[in-house]
């Protein structure tokens, strides 16, 4: 089956000079998209819109504060039409450095939960992760049900976490704040540090791995990295993932953390009406069942179907909090982890 073309730009250098070349310099019939989403399924979302709508994706890829801090740079002269981010704090920093304009569109307001959009509509959230609780069946026979738990002198030595640097760190304790408070969060960091098996280091793959390896009972991680060893080989981790068990945390308070990826309409964007068109196309059908298929997301739009990797964690309750909530306390969340020495 032939695909319409995606130009992938690997540089500023590259990206200017196949604007240069062209006549109209933006022409009608393309979109620049600014990604810190790095996986390979995603190629398959740009191929799709391109076939459905003519509209060539034109892509640079990095990190997302390198991207934001480039938009500020780049200013009205910048090419970008959409940036796409994982994490609800860094859609608040692009919001917060002015790079993001608002969307009107019909179609996003009544397909994204109003909890999963800004309060401005500059983002929305199309995609979600639940980021929970996992532990070795074989050795955890009263595992902690709910993020609190993790604090319980009985887990000492057990629990592995990523760093405070970590933006789904922060996240978390950022929600933990919104529910619970500045001083009740900042004990329960100081007693789930007490409790680390080892100093926070590693992705979450490596959390689970730990599991595996014996060095703790206990972590913390996204649904979608366990999801993908389910669906696909992952080294150090699918042959032996019988031995891991989950807990989907607070499912009688709060509901689990979902940590959200999402986007949005750049604030000078030269291909404004194409940009709109691909956000509403991130909130079809097809395309939120990819984000589930492709890449073993939960999908932002209710009602999609889940792929069978994402579906076999069984159903739970999330938490419901506003993303614009979470984000209004990462600054007390770095604070706390700080004040805690959660490395």
């Amino acid at each position: 089956m032939s695909r319409a073309p995606i130009t992938k730009f690997a540089s500023a250098a590259s990206l200017a000079l196949a604007l240069a070349a062209s006549a109209t310099v933006y022409a009608e019939g393309e979109v620049n998209l600014y990604s810190s989403r790095h996986y390979d399924t995603d190629e398959r979302l740009y191929s799709d819109f391109a076939a459905q709508t003519g509209i060539k994706v034109n892509r640079i890829e990095g990190k997302a504060d390198e991207l934001i801090t480039r938009m500020v740079s780049e200013g009205n002269n910048s090419p970008a039409d959409i940036l796409l981010t994982v994490d609800t704090s860094r859609l608040e920093r692009a919001k917060a450095a002015g790079v993001l304009q608002s969307t009107d569109s019909r179609l996003l307001e009544s397909r994204i939960p109003s909890y999963l959009q800004d309060d401005d509509n500059q983002w929305f959230g199309f995609s979600q992760r639940a980021r929970i609780l996992f532990y070795d069946k074989n050795d955890v026979q009263d595992p902690p049900m709910t993020y609190q738990d993790l604090a319980d002198p009985k887990y000492k030595g057990l629990v592995c976490s990523r760093s405070s640097s970590n933006v789904y760190t922060q996240t978390i304790i950022a929600a933990l704040i919104a529910h619970l408070g500045e001083e009740a969060v900042g004990n329960w960091a100081k007693a789930v540090v007490a409790n680390f098996a080892r100093d926070p280091q590693g992705g979450d793959t490596d959390q689970l791995r730990g599991i595996i390896s014996g060095e703790c009972d206990i972590s913390l991680s996204n649904t979608y990295y366990f999801g993908r060893a389910i669906r696909k080989p992952v080294k150090g981790l699918s042959d032996s993932i019988d031995m891991i068990g989950w807990v989907f945390p607070n499912q009688d308070s709060t509901g689990a953390h979902m940590n959200l990826s999402g986007g949005g309409v750049a604030k000078n964007a030269p291909n404004r009406d194409n940009a709109v068109k691909f956000l509403e196309y991130l909130a079809s059908e097809s395309a939120q069942q990819y984000f589930s298929a492709g890449n073993d997301e939960y999908p932002s739009v209710p009602g999609v179907g889940l792929s069978p990797s994402v579906a076999s964690l069984g159903f739970f309750k999330p938490d419901d909090l506003a993303a614009s909530d979470i984000a209004a306390n990462v600054t007390a969340a770095q604070k706390l982890l700080n004040e805690s020495s959660w490395k």
